[in-house]
């Protein structure tokens, strides 16, 4: 009888371990991989999706936490004696392409300047010059101009485009009382975004020499100039994008540092269609990013090869689409981080981190590794994105978390079971 207790108490001990997913690590009762928390206590949250988390050799991950900047050995993850160790205080780090430093904004929120800290000997160093983000061979830094100035009178203004209310764009026919409370604080994000697409402003970039200080201004065009990252190896070439209303602009571009060579990396087929969130591959050869063919129905994660042009789709189901995606190094796994149901996939099911893995065939599969339901996705209503990272060794995806009433979290989750 003693016996059937003891063995009744640790089968309810098991399962109180696989269901509570406020624990520092736990089996995900629904998909079966096992989750870690990295942070301590007081919590933490990745990098943006499209940052450099990793070193060059992919040995150590980094994600911000309230005390600054930590790092952590990638082969100690899921192991006891894992411990975060903080490098430097300040925001808007990331790791240098092909050294042991993190670059970061040492004053915080509107700080500009630039230092860059060792990880190996945690000596800390300013780096001249420096305004915004550093380019692959560390020679160059750049910044955008929001408020370019066409002294010479060389690019005119594009007409103003008529501004068509987002419920009838995104919901033709429809009401707002006819939408779910969901949609309908989808449309009024929308109407928010729309004037950046419509009645863009002039812009430019701003690319300083580190050296010399020398500083040209290049790239002018009517757009609201963002997500710029430059290519991991060619550090002559900067991706970005135009921001606003995705379904009304062509986002996804490329541009040499001397201003030559603006492609668009993506033309638009079809209304509604959108592209974006995009990424760099490891190697620098291919632009990632979400393809909707149109939007909020036909879903894809597409590339296009910078050589070639060549662009290649893989296929999704609405429940596997994210608000971010990321790729490993070698292209054979894509993780998405889902989504709720005001997202743009609208999905009653997408709240997942999902994983896909590229088959021989061109599709891919898709297997869920953490249900995020309890997660509050949301940021215009105090929520989180989890933003996605794999590992270079392919052995777990790092995201942030935040459930419950526990501050928000830097998780990994183990791609095997």
């Amino acid at each position: 009888m003693r016996n059937s207790l003891i063995a009744g108490a640790v089968v309810s001990l098991t399962v109180q371990a696989v269901q509570a997913p406020y624990a520092h690590d736990w089996i995900d009762a629904d998909t079966g991989h096992r989750v870690v928390q990295l942070t301590d206590d007081a919590g933490g949250s990745t990098l943006y999706f499209h940052d450099n988390a990793f070193s060059p050799e992919g040995d150590k991950l980094m994600f911000n936490t309230p005390n600054g900047i930590a790092i952590v050995d990638v082969a100690k993850i899921g192991g006891r004696d894992l411990t975060p160790q903080t490098v430097a205080r300040g925001r808007g780090g990331y790791f240098a392409r092909r050294t042991h430093e993190i670059y970061f904004n040492p004053g915080g929120r509107g700080d500009a300047s630039v230092s860059a800290v060792n990880i190996d000997t945690k000596q800390t160093r300013s780096v001249p010059n420096a305004r915004g983000l550093i380019n692959a061979d560390e020679t160059l830094s750049v910044v955008k101009n929001a408020n370019a100035v066409d002294s010479e009178g060389k690019y005119p203004k594009p007409p103003v485009r008529v501004a068509v209310p987002q419920l009838q764009r995104m919901f033709p026919a429809r009401k707002m009382e006819d939408l779910t409370p969901d949609q309908q604080y989808s449309v009024k994000k929308e109407d928010g975004l729309a004037a950046r697409a419509l009645n863009p402003s002039l812009q430019s970039f701003i690319f300083t020499e580190l050296k010399t200080a020398t500083s040209r201004e290049t790239g002018f065009q009517y757009g609201d100039l963002n997500h710029m990252q430059f290519n991991p190896v060619d550090p002559h070439l900067l991706l970005y994008c135009h921001e606003g209303t995705w379904h009304e602009l062509d986002r996804t571009w490329t541009i040499r540092t001397d201003g030559t060579q603006m492609r668009l990396m993506h033309k638009r087929s079809m209304d509604m269609e959108i592209n974006g969130h995009e990424w760099w591959s490891w190697d620098g050869k291919t632009v990632w990013f979400d393809l909707q063919t149109p939007r909020s129905e036909v879903f894809w994660i597409a590339g296009v090869n910078l050589v070639t042009g060549k662009e290649v789709r893989y296929h999704l189901e609405r429940d596997w689409w994210g608000v971010h995606f990321n790729s490993s190094r070698d292209d054979t796994l894509f993780a998405s981080d889902g989504g709720d149901p005001s997202q743009v996939a609208y999905s009653t099911d997408g709240q997942w981190i999902n994983l896909f893995r590229v088959q021989p065939d061109g599709t891919v599969t898709r297997e869920k590794l953490v249900n995020m339901s309890k997660h509050n996705y949301v940021t215009g209503k105090g929520g989180v994105e989890p933003n996605v990272h794999i590992t270079p060794d392919k052995k777990w995806v790092i995201f942030t978390g935040q459930f419950g009433s526990a501050p928000r979290h830097v998780y990994a989750v183990s791609v095997g079971k």
